[in-house]
């Protein structure tokens, strides 16, 4: 349980990226829409991409670090707790942040933090260097899936082995609290993948060949883009299916909601 409790600071580091959206980018993006354009200025609109960048690329830094933790943890078990000591922890968390930092900063230099009319965000602009947009989806997209889905895949093979008794040595590091939790950030990933593919390969399309991005239609780069952006809303539902603790906290605050507001309606009555 403490490894896990290790593993969760990378969960709450990606919770973080998934809140930075929200508390500055989409706001401006909603004043955008009923305004019928971007009225907020330029400063804004740089660092509105940059927020945004910073949220991405970190959401899937962090997926990609929590996959680690989890493949360490179950199967190199031997080894996991020299290797995500409290302090390493801390340190691979950094640095996560901080390779973050340095992916999204060459946005700047290149000027690909521009405002796009067809989604009312100031974001990355895929047309602006064909070579840059190639280098992004494959560092910032295609290399973490690609190791994302090799650590899921051994913690899949070893389950398997498991439960037919191949390895039953291994059985006690396999608890079902840690195969519900794998199965949690297992579905994270994946939602993540679904979401952020389509995004990524009309970035490829584009700079591979600028002509066929023009003739994408603008309805299909926009159901991609808020598809994208969507999947920061998701992993709080997938917490709350998936995960009994959040459940019963989601509950807890429902139901303080619930008797706020019915002691507020009973004040307004009298």
């Amino acid at each position: 349980m403490i490894g896990m409790k290790r593993g969760n600071a990378f969960v709450v580091s990606l919770a973080l990226a998934d809140l930075v959206v929200a508390v500055y980018p989409y706001p401006l993006v909603l004043t955008a829409i009923f305004h019928g354009g971007w009225i907020a200025g330029y400063m804004h609109c740089q660092i509105s991409g940059f927020l945004v960048g910073l949220s991405v690329i970190g959401s899937i830094f962090n997926i990609t670090g929590i996959a680690i933790n989890r493949y360490c943890y179950i199967c190199h078990s031997m080894k996991y707790d020299k290797l995500f000591s409290n302090r390493n922890t801390m340190c691979y968390v950094s640095l996560v942040w901080a390779l973050t930092v340095l992916a999204v900063a060459p946005n700047w230099f290149v000027e690909s933090l521009q405002y796009d009319p067809r989604v009312y965000s100031c974001t990355f602009v895929q047309s602006v260097s064909s070579l840059y947009t190639v280098t992004v989806v494959v560092v910032h997209f295609i290399l973490p899936i690609g190791i994302v889905t090799y650590c899921y895949l051994r913690i899949w093979i070893l389950v398997i082995q498991v439960r037919r008794r191949v390895k039953p040595d291994t059985r006690a590091k396999l608890m079902p609290h840690d195969l519900r939790n794998f199965l949690t950030m297992f579905v994270v990933f994946v939602l993540f993948a679904v979401c952020w593919a389509p995004l990524n390969f009309i970035g490829l399309a584009v700079a591979f060949s600028p002509r066929l991005g023009l003739n994408i239609p603008e309805w299909l780069f926009t159901a991609s883009y808020f598809m994208a952006y969507f999947n920061s809303c998701l992993n709080a539902v997938i917490y709350g299916l998936l995960n009994q603790n959040f459940r019963k906290e989601y509950k807890r605050i429902i139901m303080i909601i619930f008797k706020i507001h019915c002691k507020g309606s009973r004040r307004d009555s009298e």
